[in-house]
């Protein structure tokens, strides 16, 4: 699976699980740093990547802006142990979710999982 991890998720514990995983994972802070949230989403779009996020923003370009999106991953309220454990918990158990376009949001004790169509 190919994963572009935002700005503000870029944690190498997070990159290193997924690329030890076997997954593809590209991180904006070192290849896009500069990118907008709409840049990274249509990014992620055109490359066919789950984008994972702490960043509510992408929601407003989703709902609000009614842009086209891959899946997303919005990461809320939780160290980086748990997110990497979330992260990994959703490719186990749930990877179905993951086939986009569908919004994603994980805290501590929730998943929330919003198809589009």
């Amino acid at each position: 699976m190919k994963f572009l991890l935002d700005v503000c998720t870029c944690l190498k514990a997070l990159e290193q699980s997924l690329v030890a995983g076997g997954h593809d994972v590209l991180a904006a802070s070192r290849s896009h740093p500069d990118a907008a949230d709409d840049g990274l989403l249509r990014i992620a779009l055109e490359e066919d990547r789950v984008l994972i996020t702490l960043d509510k923003d992408f929601g407003e370009l989703v709902f609000v802006r009614k842009q086209l999106h891959p899946t997303i991953v919005r990461l809320v309220g939780m160290s980086v142990d748990e997110q990497v454990t979330a992260i990994q918990e959703l490719l186990s158990s749930n990877p179905d979710d993951l086939a986009g376009p569908t919004i994603i949001v994980v805290s501590r004790d929730r998943v929330r999982v919003r198809r589009h169509p």
